[in-house]
């Protein structure tokens, strides 16, 4: 079947000499993976390797089989055109993290319109705001309400909050637990949109250990989600 949808690039592998394998997020049909062959070696073709570096919104022509096998892409132009989030070094090195996150969260070969919008419009303030520091927290947690784990916030006033269990608790247990600054700051994500982000105050120390936790969180309630190898890149260019 020919359709005509937007997709998210989530990755891109060489695959051969001349060939790349994409992964990317569509408004269609979510998850797919397409082989583009040659796309390495044409000078002249329609399809132009740049246009799949990661997290790049694209509005493609493709093929869907739907049949668990690789698709493949006739035509290709970019949706929205990034003005930083590949050139600027703070927005790149956060955008490869995402992407890899989001390639190792996303695995439903389904529609998903809600999901797709909310990467569309992030990504997009992403790369049209300066105060990004805190942009990566947010982002995770708000995308856990897309993925089925969003933590159950009518106990939010308890002292403590179960990782495993993804609620908060009255009690110290022997599950993985945030508690203290940790988990203040956590609470502040919860309650907050996009626009406030840069109001929260945190050290390096502080916003790489939420990170950690948030990773954890992730790696505790996603069956498959691989820990991001990016995630000492990130923290690294942060410091």
């Amino acid at each position: 079947m020919q359709v005509t949808t937007k997709a998210i690039v989530l990755s891109s592998l060489k695959y051969g000499d001349t060939s790349l394998i994409v992964k990317a997020f569509t408004l269609s049909d979510g998850l797919k993976t397409y082989l583009l062959k040659g796309v390495l070696a044409s000078k002249k073709g329609k399809l132009k390797p740049a246009y799949f570096q990661p997290l790049t919104q694209l509005e493609i022509n493709a093929n869907h089989k739907n049949k668990g096998t690789l698709e493949s892409i006739r035509e290709v132009k970019v949706a929205y055109h990034y003005i930083a989030l590949h050139t600027d070094i703070f927005k790149n090195a956060l955008t490869l993290f995402l992407a890899e996150m989001l390639g190792n969260s996303i695995f439903e070969e389904e529609q998903n319109e809600e999901l797709f919008h909310f990467l569309e419009a992030s990504l997009q303030y992403l790369d049209t705001h300066e105060e990004i520091s805190n942009f990566h927290l947010y982002f995770l947690l708000r995308l856990t309400k897309y993925l089925g784990f969003y933590p159950e916030t009518s106990t939010i006033d308890l002292p403590y909050f179960d990782v495993v269990e993804g609620e908060f608790v009255s009690e110290l247990s022997a599950n993985l637990i945030l508690e203290k600054e940790n988990l203040a700051y956590f609470k502040q994500f919860l309650g907050i949109n996009f626009d406030s982000i840069h109001k929260i105050k945190m050290t390096k120390t502080d916003r790489q250990n939420l990170l950690k936790s948030i990773v954890l969180y992730y790696e505790l309630h996603l069956q498959g989600f691989r820990k991001p190898k990016s995630l000492a890149i990130l923290n690294e260019v942060f410091s």
